[in-house]
């Protein structure tokens, strides 16, 4: 299991990048007049995705799963492409991406990179992982638990991203924040 912690562990580094970059990217919107919305959702949001790396973690130890190479090795490059998407949208959304939901008013609508085909490709990769990421040690109760879970948050989410960005704010698209 030590080759699968160190990726939960890489998973885990990589959160903290992420959290980096969304400070960053906070500050600059604030100073451009950015507003957050829904902000009570996101505790809700950094728990569950605490959880998440946690259950991973602890079911396949736990529960004494085994590592399926037919399941895992898949898994794998499922995961990886998930993270590829992700930092996809960070790089094309640039001082834009967050990890909350802050709009600067009077940004064009993104329709570049990955924001070209999907509205939300940022939540596409968090979906993909929170299945893949888990069974790639066959924790397969993580994988469960965390989709279904995710699903009723990415509802709650996206319905504050769309009011947010509704025209009637006169505010820019969905690229702008997810």
């Amino acid at each position: 299991m030590t080759p699968y912690t160190v990726l939960i562990l890489l998973v885990v580094a990589e959160r903290f990048a992420e959290l980096a970059v969304a400070r960053r990217n906070g500050a600059w919107s604030r100073a451009r007049g950015g507003r957050e919305y829904g902000g009570g959702h996101y505790p809700v949001m950094v728990g569950l995705h605490t959880l998440f790396l946690l259950g991973c973690l602890v079911e396949p130890w736990a529960a004494h799963r085994p590592f399926l190479p037919w399941l895992g090795r898949p898994a794998l490059a499922l995961t990886l492409a998930a993270q590829a998407l992700r930092w996809w949208c960070v790089a094309t959304l640039g001082p834009r991406w967050h990890t909350r939901v802050l709009i600067v008013p009077g940004l064009p609508l993104v329709t570049s990179g990955p924001y070209r085909y999907l509205r939300h490709p940022n939540y596409v990769a968090v979906v993909a992982e929170g299945i893949a990421l888990p069974l790639v040690h066959t924790a397969w109760l993580t994988a469960l638990c965390f989709t279904l879970l995710n699903a009723a948050l990415l509802t709650v989410r996206i319905r504050c991203e769309s009011a947010a960005l509704a025209p009637s704010r006169a505010l820019p698209g969905p690229g702008a924040v997810s």
